[in-house]
């Protein structure tokens, strides 16, 4: 055998080997790295405001991924944690006066402790029951939502309320302003990040995706399912609720839409467009809905249709969405 046909037969391997090496070192600098490439987003969108809605659904999709992406459960209910948090992020600055991050704070609250109620509700329940359980459960939030006019402004939606300017350590932000809007916002999602990430390198984290490959050698291994399902779907609801509450922030109206059964479709469709089960993969999703709707609103009112025969193509052609089909086997 030649010195030439021995480099090329060990070249592929070599290649594989670094290859893993690479992967293994983005994994263990996923948050920096997912932090550093956001920070570049606003420069290369066509808007400010674009870029910070990506981020927002974006963090919506990261905090709906755990439960659905890692643990396996397919919610159909999540806009209630992102409408509850936006509402009671609004509610708290409109009727009580409270500065932005007291009333962001309690928005992530009321999501964390809607959560608690709905999994224990829902996380008994399995597959499809379990979609159509917290479905039900969002839908009773709605119209509560609806009904109590006086405090959510029914189907008006919550008006009345601008945050024009947030003091941080002393120092004064103009928050109208979309780039310093947009790293503020970043602020949290990083914090986000970097707790799912903790939750996922812990023994949380190989338990959930345990439960999700299969629930009953789980259970069978002595892991209480039950309870890893629910902390799981909280810690969920509050990663959602934070997204809701920068949402409010963000445009300074929650309308009641975000607590419709359609945007829990609609975080469902952007966490499979990224890559389900991917950490980066909810940001790439939200990317790619917004863009889409940016793009085919422009040209026609039924631009719904569009979007939808595209995720059809991605689901039968693309199961692992944009990100994981871009890493391979997926980013874990």
């Amino acid at each position: 055998m030649t010195p030439q046909s021995l480099d090329t037969t060990s070249a592929p391997g070599q290649s594989r080997s670094g290859a893993g090496a690479l992967m293994q070192l983005a994994s263990r600098w996923r948050v920096p790295l997912t932090i550093l490439a956001l920070c570049a987003l606003p420069w290369l969108l066509p808007s400010k405001a674009l870029a910070v809605n990506v981020l927002i659904y974006g963090t919506f999709a990261v905090g709906y991924n755990l439960l659905f992406g890692y643990t396996g459960l397919l919610s159909f209910g999540h806009a209630a944690f992102f409408g509850s948090g936006a509402y009671l992020t609004g509610m708290s600055i409109v009727h009580f006066g409270a500065n932005w991050l007291l009333a962001l704070t309690t928005g992530i609250t009321g999501a964390l402790l809607l959560a608690l109620v709905m999994g224990t509700l829902s996380i008994r329940t399995r597959g499809i029951y379990f979609s159509m359980v917290t479905l039900a459960l969002a839908q009773l939030v709605y119209y509560t939502a609806l009904q109590a006019s006086s405090w959510t402004g029914g189907e008006n939606g919550l008006r009345g309320f601008t945050v024009s300017r947030i003091d941080v350590f002393g120092l004064q932000i103009d928050f109208l302003n979309p780039l310093h809007k947009y790293y503020v916002v970043l602020i949290f999602t990083a914090l986000a990040l970097w707790l799912v990430s903790r939750a996922l390198n812990s023994s949380f984290g190989a338990v959930i995706e345990a439960i999700r490959e299969n629930e009953v050698r789980a259970r069978a291994c002595g892991y209480n399912v039950e309870r890893t399902k629910l902390i799981s779907f909280v810690l969920s609801g509050a990663i959602c609720g934070l997204a809701g509450g920068l949402s409010a922030l963000h445009l300074a109206i929650v309308p009641l839409d975000t607590l419709h059964y359609q945007t829990s479709g609609l975080v469902v469709m952007m966490t499979l467009l990224g890559g389900m089960g991917s950490f980066f993969g909810p940001f790439i999703g939200a990317l790619a809905f917004l863009v889409m709707e940016d793009l085919f609103s422009l040209w026609t009112a039924h631009w719904q249709l569009f979007v939808g025969a595209i995720f059809i193509l991605f689901v039968l052609f693309l199961p692992k969405g944009i990100w994981g089909t871009i890493l391979g086997a997926g980013e874990r």
